[in-house]
């Protein structure tokens, strides 16, 4: 009986066995919770922990907490997002650029809407600029090309598409003058004749209105596109008298 009732006190003191402070985990001299966590588990180690039932289950908690409480900073570093805005912005814009090219301005909207600075995002841009990463001129190009060829669209839509991508006045001009005035009809009148066979059986002036009403959404002008409605027209017999009115 005597043994039983010491037997608490004289285990802790002789480290035959761990008292409550050790059993709940805490640490006693120079070892750190760290190394209590971390360091490989021995022979007594294994022993304190099935003789109490505290030492593995404190042991997963406390890991459990450490991993739970890490700052964001150190979950953008783990992800290995680098902390540097220009690197930030760096790799943004070079993300952003895989596969299609990019306005100045559409990259600098991605840069402000992740809260990039000004200063740094004018930086980069601008060096991207330098070896040709960036370039508006070549961009508008290209989409003329693109959208004129592949969709028909007039020089008027293509002036409403890039100004609304940031393109410069300047470089739009240069780009959709690509388009003279007998190319951008002879597209015309290869979209009407496209659509033509599906207006057959209607009425004249609903098969008007749909031809030109087309041609108008992609940005021609009035005057072509009666002038190319009626043109079709006639090469199908179709009395045009009265065309030339506004529709």
């Amino acid at each position: 009986m005597t043994r039983r009732t010491e037997w608490p006190g004289s285990a802790a003191e002789s480290g035959a066995g761990p008292g409550p402070e050790s059993a709940a985990g805490h640490t006693t001299g120079s070892d750190s919770e760290s190394d209590l966590f971390h360091k490989p588990a021995t022979g007594a180690d294994h022993g304190r922990g099935a003789g109490t039932g505290f030492g593995e289950g404190a042991g997963r908690r406390s890991r459990s907490r450490s991993r739970g409480s890490g700052s964001p900073s150190s979950s953008r570093a783990e992800k290995g997002e680098p902390r540097d805005p220009a690197e930030q912005a760096r790799n943004i814009c070079l993300r952003l650029l895989t596969g299609t090219a990019r306005t100045r301005q559409q990259l600098a909207d991605a840069l402000r809407k992740r809260e990039i600075p000004d200063e740094v995002a004018e930086e980069v841009l601008s060096r991207f600029e330098d070896v040709g990463l960036i370039d508006d001129a070549a961009f508008a190009d290209a989409w003329v090309e693109s959208r004129h060829h592949g969709r028909g669209l007039a020089r008027r839509a293509l002036v409403r598409e890039l100004r609304t991508k940031g393109v410069d006045a300047s470089v739009i001009d240069e780009a959709v003058g690509q388009l003279d005035s007998e190319q951008e009809e002879e597209t015309a009148r290869e979209l009407v004749a496209r659509k033509l066979r599906s207006t057959r059986g209607l009425e004249r002036d609903k098969r008007i209105r749909r031809l030109a009403g087309m041609l108008a959404r992609k940005g021609y002008g009035e005057g072509m596109a009666l002038r190319v409605v009626r043109r079709a027209l006639e090469e199908e017999g179709e009395d045009t008298e009265g065309l030339d009115d506004p529709f």
